[in-house]
């Protein structure tokens, strides 16, 4: 006895030390954001770009001679910049040249080799911003890399809050885990059991069969559940089966509500594959994910991109990284891989199982829709398309669902297709008179009807819906 507790406390002491270890390195990383954050620089050609291409220029075509007094007048004043050399570098910058009308009177009138000199300046002027260019490059990624630090300072420090803050129950349901599970065969060695924010649970044991047997995770979880008076899953990452090895297994208190998904996808007349990609899943534990991404176009390159954009969202999720953080992140990694030029949309909507609660981002997408006990609700957010520009806040949409709700997430081809110039009422004015249904009833009913107006897509076209139904 005296041994099982020693292991129990063993094991809640690992978990406050991991949590601070992890406080510890969203310290680390959030000082790193912050010095490079610190590393500002100010966009556009200096003053010593101005000043570089003048000198190089008169190297080049004036020799000794200067009558003009242009370098002069430029480095009159010491370090403050003169208003003539702003003049100039803020020119070249707005036309691409610099012309005869914008130099000085006096150079008019006294140079002899204007158009030499006129032609030197702007090619060195030329130079300079394509160094500034390639400069402004870097700073693009820099940003990038501070965004992903702070990211993950934050993640780390949620999740050693979330540590911190869990409360070991351990003792309470000890005796009837052990009892109830030893009926079945299952010798516990360690147990550990963790009550987080809203009443969640999750117990984590190391176990094996005693008869020389072997039984699924998702048995024993059934048994937990009928001692702790909830629903619980095995997790998914953990063994499947237990068998007479010892082995850890972890079980998850599932959400007070479940969801359910249908879809629909028609690709563009003409085409043989959609640009469009979609997804939806349980992602982290009482959390379940609708994405949904179009490609820019239509056809093969369309569908890359949009499934480029869904695999780096699932990955960033996956791994624990908020809604707001995963949409920054993959923004930030398409500036990086120059995807800029063909950029996708993201509709993001992240359901809480225990709450209720759907939170929903986009990044260029259109309106989705929630079809609940008051009527239709619209859910938009204007931005960009992902990779187009960088840094990029997405606006946050939190709406609480309630048993029979449903959720509708659209591309643009289904919304382009509805009648009329308010595309977003007339969809809202057809979900409203739509019958009760299961999501796949719906999302059929949905692309039937968006069909219904050209016959053949003019647009790739899809549905995605997601109910939500109480335990």
């Amino acid at each position: 006895m005296l041994k099982r507790r020693a292991v129990h406390k063993d094991m809640a002491e690992a978990n406050v030390y991991a949590a601070r270890r992890l406080k510890d390195m969203a310290q680390s990383l959030g000082g790193l954001a912050k010095t490079f954050g610190r590393c500002r620089e100010e966009p556009g050609l200096s003053r010593e770009d101005g000043i570089a291409a003048l000198e190089a220029a008169s190297a080049m075509v004036c020799g000794a001679c200067e009558s003009c007094g242009i370098q002069r007048e430029c480095r009159r004043g010491g370090d403050d910049e003169n208003y003539y050399l702003y003049y100039l570098l803020r020119t070249f910058e707005k036309k691409g040249c610099v012309e005869y009308e914008d130099m000085p009177r006096r150079f008019l009138e006294v140079c002899r080799r204007k158009s030499d000199y006129l032609g030197q300046l702007n090619r060195n002027l030329g130079r300079a911003t394509m160094n500034l260019t390639w400069k402004n490059r870097f700073l693009e990624s820099r940003a990038a890399v501070m965004t992903q630090f702070e990211e993950l300072a934050g993640i780390l420090e949620e999740f050693s809050g979330q540590m911190e803050q869990a409360l070991d129950v351990t003792m309470t349901w000890e005796g009837e885990l052990k009892t109830a599970l030893r009926k079945r065969q299952i010798d516990v060695e360690s147990l550990l059991v963790l009550q987080y924010g809203q009443g969640r649970r999750e117990v984590f044991m190391t176990a094996r069969m005693t008869n020389g047997r072997c039984m699924t995770a998702r048995d024993a979880s059934e048994a937990i559940a009928r001692v702790m008076k909830g629903s619980f899953s095995a997790a998914r990452d953990g063994k499947a089966i237990i068998t007479r090895n010892p082995a850890s297994f972890r079980f998850i208190e599932d959400g007070r509500y479940r969801i359910l998904f249908g879809s629909s996808r028609v690709p563009r007349d003409g085409e043989e594959v959609s640009g469009d990609s979609y997804t939806f899943k349980s992602g982290l534990p009482g959390q379940a994910i609708l994405s949904l991404s179009d490609g820019m176009g239509s056809g093969q390159a369309a569908s890359e991109d949009s499934e480029k954009v869904m695999e780096l969202t699932e990955q960033l999720l996956g791994t624990g990284f908020s809604a707001r953080s995963a949409l920054k992140l993959v923004n930030t990694v398409l500036l990086l891989t120059g995807q800029n030029d063909r950029p996708a949309t993201l509709d993001l909507c992240l359901v809480d199982l225990y709450s209720g609660v759907a939170e929903a981002m986009k990044l260029g997408a259109v309106a989705s829709f929630i079809m609940g006990r008051d009527g239709v609700e619209v859910l938009e957010s204007e931005h960009v398309p992902a990779g187009v520009m960088n840094p990029v806040e997405p606006v946050m949409i939190s709406k609480k669902l309630w048993d029979g709700d449903r959720i509708v997430m659209v591309s643009d081809g289904v919304l382009d297709a509805m009648p009329g110039a308010e595309k977003e009422a007339a969809f809202s004015d057809f979900l409203a008179g739509l019958p009760a249904a299961g999501p796949q009833e719906t999302a059929e009913m949905i692309m039937a009807f968006a069909l219904s107006f050209d016959g053949e897509p003019r647009d790739d076209m899809t549905v995605l819906v997601g109910g939500i139904y109480g335990r």
